[in-house]
């Protein structure tokens, strides 16, 4: 699995909530933080993916964060 692969799956499972790039490496052990910004930009540009300034719902501070939201149907 790759670094997107796996910053990819992480969005996904917290569903609708926002985080950001810091607390994603730190929740899935990345050693470099830029590794999961370079992610979560490239995610951006995904369908269902959003990135924007807004509160992170794991650390509570205001910074760029990224959620998925995809809706079937």
């Amino acid at each position: 699995m790759t670094v997107l692969d796996t910053v990819r799956e992480f969005i996904q499972g917290k569903a609708r909530r926002a985080v950001c790039d810091d607390c994603i490496a730190d929740s899935i052990e990345l050693s470099i933080r830029q590794h999961a910004n370079h992610k979560t930009r490239e995610l951006a540009c995904a369908f269902g993916f959003s990135r924007r300034k807004e509160v992170c719902s794991t650390c509570k501070k205001t910074k760029n964060v990224i959620s998925y939201a995809h809706r079937t149907g």
